[in-house]
């Protein structure tokens, strides 16, 4: 199995040398999204906004292989602050509509660009 490079305009270009996603078989493993624009600009405000970014910034990334979020397996989040928890949990809760993947959630020191929030998945495609 080739890997297949997977990459949309509708989410921000990787800021270093790695890509969006990498398509092996029926999985999909993106890099971890934080909350940019697809024009590269931190989105301002709080946990709320920056997840909602986050979130639509992956949503794009699954178009891009022909999916939805409904096929998340798998996702590994990172907050900046873990008393910050809850606020992002009912917006991850809101953006996946019900979906719920396996979980993991860290608190990490810091997170490029300063961001609150990073979010990668797994993505489990149709078999062909």
């Amino acid at each position: 199995m080739n890997p297949v490079v997977i990459s949309t305009k509708e989410a921000p270009a990787a800021i270093g040398p790695y890509v969006q996603a990498m398509r092996v078989g029926n999985l999909v493993f993106t890099s971890g999204q934080i909350p940019l624009t697809a024009e590269g600009v931190m989105v301002e405000g709080g946990m709320a906004e920056q997840t909602r970014q986050v979130i639509r910034n992956l949503k794009a990334v699954a178009a891009a292989c022909g999916v939805t979020l409904a096929q998340a397996v798998k996702a590994t989040v990172y907050l900046k602050d873990m008393n910050r928890f809850a606020e992002f949990n009912a917006v991850y809760e809101e953006m996946f509509e019900g979906h719920k993947p396996a979980r993991t959630t860290v608190e990490v020191a810091r997170l490029p660009k300063d961001a609150l929030v990073e979010i990668e998945l797994v993505l489990a495609l149709p078999e062909a």
